[in-house]
């Protein structure tokens, strides 16, 4: 009876101690690490949104004072040919230039003097018109007394001048020679030419067709053997059709250049 007392009597067994707590996993420090890096980083994404901009501009560029030589040619039109009247240098510009017209019977003669009163003479120009003659046979030169027909075409051209451009001079001339091309080109260079018009005539099928076929071989006729060889600057003038429909222009560089007028 006494063991049992004393075993009723003695105290409980302590508890036994908890167990130790796991270690911490590798996701779980990655996934503290991605909120704190998170935390760190959101203040400086709303400075960046809050932040102020400051846009620099290059200084203005002053304007530098024009040199001597660029105030001679800034300066008005009209202070600049009074410095060239006083030193006599414009006697070309007041004089204009000398522009050679071809004339004959023909109507391709008339267009090309009308062409070149509206589109090429300038109220300081001089117009001379030309009139090509054949060679007397005893060698003298034929004057223009001699032959009505032909005092009557130039005068009849220069009325046309006056009418058209009443400030213009205009002088005549009469030349003989035997060949057309060579004689308009000798008398542009005496009469110190700036500008030989002549008028030209349509060809036909069959003389455009030898043309292509010769080449260079056949020359072209006398305009243009003028346009050529001519020291100045040689237009062919002819109308596109006779109703109107504008020119066509030939030059040393282009050929029936379509010019609508």
């Amino acid at each position: 009876q006494l063991c049992c007392a004393h075993f009723l009597l003695l105290p409980p067994p302590p508890p036994p101690p908890p167990p130790p707590p796991p270690p911490p996993s590798p996701t779980s420090k990655s996934s503290f690490g991605r909120m704190g890096r998170t935390g760190t980083r959101l203040p400086s994404f709303c400075l960046n949104r809050v932040a102020t901009r400051i846009r620099v501009r290059s200084p203005p560029i002053e304007s530098k004072p024009l040199s001597p030589s660029t105030r001679k040619f800034s300066a008005p039109l009209g202070h600049a040919d009074e410095k060239l009247g006083a030193n006599g240098g414009n006697q070309e510009m007041e004089q204009g230039r000398r522009i050679m017209i071809v004339v004959d019977s023909s109507p391709e003669a008339k267009a090309a003097l009308l062409w070149a009163l509206s589109h090429s003479v300038q109220s300081n120009d001089t117009v001379v018109l030309v009139q090509i003659v054949k060679p007397s046979r005893n060698g003298e030169r034929v004057q223009t007394e001699r032959q009505p027909k032909g005092c009557e075409l130039l005068h009849s051209m220069k009325s046309i001048c006056q009418a058209k451009k009443p400030e213009v001079q205009v002088e005549l001339r009469s030349v003989e020679g035997k060949e057309r091309g060579p004689t308009i080109v000798e008398e542009a260079g005496k009469q110190g030419a700036s500008l030989l018009v002549m008028g030209q005539r349509k060809r036909s099928t069959t003389w455009r067709l030898i043309m292509m076929w010769a080449g260079n071989k056949v020359g072209g006729g006398t305009v243009d053997y003028c346009v050529q060889n001519a020291a100045c600057m040689a237009l062919a003038v002819r109308r596109k059709s006779r109703r109107g429909g504008g020119y066509l222009i030939t030059t040393k560089r282009h050929k029936d250049f379509w010019l609508l007028a």
